[in-house]
């Protein structure tokens, strides 16, 4: 399993940051490794809402359904899965000071089968995609 966290604050106010990051699809404009997301269930967005996410870390490209499964003023998580490895993306939302909110983001990848033995190859890269992450998620937040 790998596990990477990061704290930190974007000058928006919190319900302006969740209702942006509710939408999934919004991984294409601040996850660096996220290249299409799409919403594949119709309809309002809620728990139970599904994208399909194609992504490409360390030059291997994978495909991910997502599933939205918890969907509060001040946490989203989502739980994506392929026949590899499933990963969770919980957010967690904290006002700060005026119009500022501090965002915790864990991102929790296990990977399922023979693909275990990748656990501490991928721990080193998503450590230095979560630094990247962190900035183009506060760009995109503050530029809203």
């Amino acid at each position: 399993m790998v596990h990477v966290q990061r704290t930190f604050v974007v000058r928006k106010p919190r319900d302006v940051v969740v209702a942006y990051l509710r939408d999934f699809a919004h991984a294409e404009q601040w996850d660096p490794g996220t290249r299409k997301c799409v919403q594949s269930t119709p309809g309002t967005i809620g728990v139970g809402t599904e994208w399909h996410n194609e992504s490409t870390l360390a030059g291997i490209s994978t495909e991910l359904t997502y599933r939205m499964v918890e969907d509060r003023a001040d946490a989203l998580k989502f739980e994506g899965t392929n026949k590899t490895a499933t990963s969770v993306d919980d957010i967690r939302f904290v006002d700060v000071g005026d119009d500022s909110t501090e965002i915790t983001y864990n991102a929790i990848i296990t990977f399922n089968g023979i693909a275990k033995i990748s656990d501490p190859i991928f721990k080193l890269v998503f450590e230095r995609i979560g630094g990247k992450t962190v900035t183009a998620m506060t760009s995109t937040l503050e530029g809203l």
